[in-house]
C-alpha cells in the first residue's frame, strides 16, 4: 500500500480540518478507509483506484470528499468522487449560453470598430483597450456557469473597472511607448482576474491555480484550432465572393474581428465541454515539444556561450529571447499540469529540467545585454518592462531549476515543484500590473 500512502497522508489533512472531525475520528475514518483499500486491492484493483473506490464508500464523509475533489486537481479523483448533481456550479451545459456571451463579445468589438471609424487609422485608445472588449464576457461567462454571488460578481468585477479607469483616463501622449506598453500588459493582467471566476474564487489553492494553467493551455489548443478552421472559412468566402462582385475584402473587415472575439468564449466552453479530447492530447503535446524546445534552447545557449554573441544582442534579439522564455515557461507549466504528481520521476522530467536549465542560462545572457544597453544608452520605458520580466523569469526559472534536481534525486517531491510554480504565478499578474499602472506616470506617459 506504500504508492498510495502520499494521497492518504493529503487525505487525512484535508479530513482534519472539518471543524466537526476530532483526532479520534480522523483515527477510525483512517482505518476504515485503510480496511476499505485493502480489501479493493484484494478484489484485483490497483491501489489508485482501490484509494479512489474507498474514499467514494466513505458514506458520511460524501460532502466533505466531494470539497476535497474540488480543491484538488487530479481529474481521476473528480470523476469518481463527483457525480454530476454533485456540482450544478460546474456544470458544463448546453451551447446556448457561451454563445449569448460570444455574441456579446462580437458584437461589442463591432460597436467599438464604428466608435473609432475602422479600418481608418485607428485611434491609440482602441489598442490600449483591446483586452477589456472581450475578457470582461469570458470572466462573465464564467462566474455564469459557477453561479457566484453579489459579492463576488462584485469583486469578479473590480479588476477590470479598475483598468479600464486608468487606461482611458491617462494622459497618454500621441504615439506613446508606455501606451503600447500598457496595450501588451493590460490582457495579461486581465487574464489573471479571469482565473477569479474560473476558480470559484478558491484563488488561495495552489491546486486551483494549477487547474487554471491547465485551462489556459487547453484554451490556447482550442482557439488556434478555432483560428485555423476561421482562416480556412474566411479564404473560402473571399474566393466565393469575389467572382460574383461583392467586396470580399470588406466583408472580412467586418467578419473576423467578431469571429476573433467570440472565439475567446467559445474556446473556453470547449475546454469545459471536451476536457477528454484534450486530456488526451495534452500528454502529447508535451512529450512531442518538451523535447524539441529542450534541444533547440540547449543548442542555442551553448551557441552563444562559445561564440561570444551574447554580447551582440540587439533590441530585436531581446524580444525573440524573452517571448521564446515565456513560450519555453508556458510550455514547462502545462506539462506539469498534465503530469500525475503521484508518479515518481522519469525521463521527461529529466528533459524539463534540461529546457528548464538551458533557459536560465540564455535568460542571464539577455540580462546582462540589457544592462549593457541601459548604461550605454540609457533607461526607456522598453528597457525597464524588459528587464523587469527577465528578472521576474529569471527567479522562477532559477527556482524550478533547483527544485527539478531535488526531486530527481529524491530530496523533493514533485508537489512541491508544482507548489512553486502556483505560488509565483501573482507575481507575473504584478509585475504586468506595475507597467500597466506605474511606468506610464514614471516615464511622463512618453
Amino acid at each position: 500500500m506504500g504508492e498510495v500512502e502520499p494521497r492518504i497522508a493529503e487525505w487525512r489533512a484535508y479530513v482534519e480540518q472539518a471543524p466537526a472531525v476530532d483526532g479520534h475520528d480522523v483515527e477510525e475514518l483512517e482505518t476504515h478507509l485503510r480496511d476499505q483499500i485493502a480489501e479493493l486491492t484484494a478484489a484485483g484493483l490497483t491501489a489508485d483506484e482501490a484509494f479512489l473506490v474507498a474514499v467514494k464508500r466513505m458514506g458520511d464523509l460524501d460532502s466533505l470528499s466531494r470539497e476535497f475533489a474540488r480543491e484538488h486537481s487530479g481529474r481521476l479523483w473528480k470523476q469518481l468522487v463527483l457525480s454530476g448533481d454533485d456540482e450544478p456550479a460546474r456544470a458544463v451545459g448546453g451551447w446556448v449560453e457561451p454563445l449569448l456571451f460570444a455574441l456579446g463579445a462580437a458584437v461589442t468589438v463591432q460597436i467599438v470598430r464604428l466608435l473609432a471609424g475602422v479600418p481608418d487609422e485607428p485611434p491609440a485608445w482602441l489598442l490600449r483597450n483591446l483586452g477589456l472588449f472581450v475578457l470582461p464576457f469570458l470572466a462573465g461567462y464564467f462566474a455564469r456557469r459557477r453561479q457566484l454571488g453579489t459579492g463576488d460578481l462584485l469583486r469578479t468585477a473590480v479588476p477590470f473597472v479598475l483598468a479600464a479607469l486608468v487606461v482611458n483616463l491617462y494622459p497618454f501622449r500621441r504615439d506613446s511607448v508606455t501606451g503600447l506598453l500598457v496595450a501588451l500588459h493590460l490582457p495579461v493582467v486581465l487574464w489573471f482576474a479571469v482565473s477569479y471566476p474560473y476558480m470559484d474564487t478558491t484563488v488561495r489553492s495552489h491546486e486551483r491555480r494549477m487547474d487554471f494553467v491547465r485551462f489556459t493551455g487547453e484554451w490556447l489548443i482550442y482557439y488556434a484550432l478555432l483560428a485555423l478552421g476561421g482562416g480556412v472559412l474566411m479564404g473560402l468566402t473571399a474566393a466565393i465572393l469575389e467572382p460574383a462582385g461583392i467586396d470580399a475584402e470588406r466583408v472580412l473587415e467586418w467578419v473576423l474581428p467578431s469571429g476573433a472575439a467570440g472565439a475567446v468564449i467559445v474556446a473556453a466552453w470547449l475546454v469545459e465541454s471536451k476536457q477528454h479530447v484534450v486530456e488526451n492530447m495534452a500528454p502529447v503535446l508535451t512529450m512531442l515539444f518538451t523535447p524539441l524546445f529542450a534541444l533547440m534552447l540547449t543548442v542555442a545557449a551553448v551557441t552563444y556561450v562559445v561564440s561570444g554573441l551574447a554580447g551582440g544582442f540587439d533590441r530585436d534579439l531581446i524580444g525573440v529571447f524573452d517571448a521564446l522564455l515565456v513560450v519555453v515557461l508556458g510550455l514547462v507549466l502545462y506539462a506539469m499540469s498534465a503530469r500525475d504528481p503521484a508518479q515518481p520521476a522519469g525521463p521527461m522530467d529529466r528533459v524539463q529540467l534540461l529546457a528548464v536549465a538551458a533557459a536560465l542560462v540564455l535568460d542571464v545572457m539577455v540580462l546582462g545585454a540589457m544592462v549593457a544597453r541601459i548604461g550605454d544608452l540609457g533607461v526607456t520605458p522598453n528597457r525597464v518592462a524588459a528587464l523587469g520580466l527577465n528578472l521576474v523569469l529569471l527567479v522562477n526559472l532559477a527556482g524550478a531549476a533547483w527544485l527539478s534536481v531535488r526531486f530527481l534525486t529524491g530530496r523533493a517531491t514533485f508537489p512541491r515543484l508544482e507548489r512553486w510554480q502556483t505560488a509565483y504565478l501573482p507575481v507575473f499578474a504584478v509585475w504586468a500590473a506595475t507597467v500597466v499602472v506605474v511606468l506610464p506616470p514614471l516615464f511622463s506617459f512618453t
